[in-house]
């Protein structure tokens, strides 16, 4: 019912920067709030960025905050997350999903979520 595509990964230097583009269609996204997920090799998926859905809330992990920002343009249905101070550690695939709400709240938790892309690749080197 929605589809997401993330786009925008690629291979940076420490303390550069990238943005992560989610395209979603099928579905306005102005019902869903949006969050972002990361996977190390080896590691479990973890969560990264969420932001509710009208854009008013968000919350970035510890491991994050201060140097990556989600945002979202419903008008474009379109979210993103803005990696800043990249270091090697941030190393992952990132995923899109989407979570579908009647309030204007967001979530950490990854079961919550409805949808997900597939995930675009970011590497980092030292």
């Amino acid at each position: 019912q929605v589809q997401l595509v993330e786009s925008g990964g690629g291979l940076v230097q420490a303390g550069g920067s990238l943005r992560l583009s989610c395209a979603a269609s099928g579905r306005t996204l102005s019902s869903y709030a949006m969050g972002w997920f990361r996977q190390a090799p080896g590691k479990e998926r973890v969560f990264v960025a969420g932001i509710s859905r009208s854009g008013g809330t968000s919350y970035h992990a510890d491991s994050v905050k201060g140097r990556f920002t989600i945002s979202r343009d419903n008008a474009k249905n379109t979210v993103y997350l803005q990696m800043n101070s990249l270091k090697p550690e941030d190393t992952a695939v990132y995923y899109c999903a989407a979570d579908y709400r009647s309030l204007d709240i967001l979530t950490m938790v990854e079961k919550q979520y409805d949808y997900w892309g597939q995930g675009t690749q970011v590497t980092v080197s030292s």
